[in-house]
């Protein structure tokens, strides 16, 4: 499985002496499936570090890698999964599913197969052949992470999800990707404006500053899990009303507010 480092990395759009600098020296490691989640102020640079991991942007300085290569274009080893389902209208959810299959060039009866075991990962066996506007959001969503899955990627890179979906189904989807990284673990960078999403998924959390983005601080929510008995796999109802999750809240909250008061003042 991958890893994803960022090696003192900065990056500027724009001319390098007078363009605008978004990340100021970037160092964060994210280890074999582990699930780091990245959360700062809007507009800080959290989404241009998931590009960078994913080869759409090319830092200004610094390195980027992933299982220790450099990262200089897209790549199989990477999957992404946007806000936005950015599911094909005209096909159905299989097709959907199939469609890096296809690009790949794989056998049909192999591509059969892993869409098969795709859809049943993902509870989508009586959906196959629904378009996605028969599906509600949290189902569109589903096809799309199916889409990324079925991939067998090294690294999922999350650039807020579910971010389009409504409160109840946000939760029915955060406790579905806990049971992904239970049953088919992968090394995951997510990206969130959500705390209470960070603290309840992520084994790590990684503060931004505002712009120029720093590292402020990371959290090792899996150490504090680890020393309260803290089971990784509950409901989020049973484990947002406990000490450390309230704590770990709180501190994030009060982090970033920091950044946001300066920001204004």
């Amino acid at each position: 499985m991958g890893s994803i480092r960022f090696d003192k990395v900065d990056k500027v759009f724009g001319p390098n002496t007078g363009g605008v600098k978004v990340l100021d020296n970037i160092n964060l490691e994210i280890g074999e499936r582990e699930f780091v989640a990245i959360v700062g102020p809007s507009g800080c640079g959290k989404t241009t570090c998931l590009r960078m991991a994913a080869g759409f942007e090319a830092p200004s300085a610094g390195l980027v890698s992933v299982s220790g290569r450099p990262v200089t274009a897209p790549g199989p080893d990477r999957a992404v999964v946007f806000q936005q389902f950015a599911l094909f209208p005209w096909k159905t959810v299989r097709q959907n599913i199939e469609l890096g299959l296809r690009n790949k060039k794989l056998p049909t009866g192999e591509r059969a197969d892993l869409v098969a075991g795709a859809l049943k990962l993902m509870n989508l066996e009586g959906h196959a052949e629904a378009f996605p506007h028969q599906l509600s959001g949290g189902m569109q969503q589903r096809v799309a992470i199916a889409r990324a899955y079925v991939l067998d990627p090294e690294v999922l890179l999350m650039d807020e999800p579910f971010g389009a979906l409504d409160a109840q189904t946000r939760v029915v989807m955060q406790e579905e990707l806990v049971r992904l990284a239970r049953v088919n673990p992968r090394t995951v960078l997510f990206i969130t404006h959500a705390v209470e999403e960070a603290v309840y998924l992520a084994d790590r959390v990684a503060v931004m500053t505002r712009r120029p983005c720093r590292i402020k601080e990371v959290l090792d929510i899996r150490k504090i899990r680890q020393a309260e008995n803290w089971d990784k796999h509950a409901r989020i109802e049973d484990v947002m009303d406990l000490e450390s999750f309230v704590h770990l809240r709180t501190q994030i909250w009060k982090s970033l507010r920091e950044e946001k008061v300066a920001n204004v003042v």
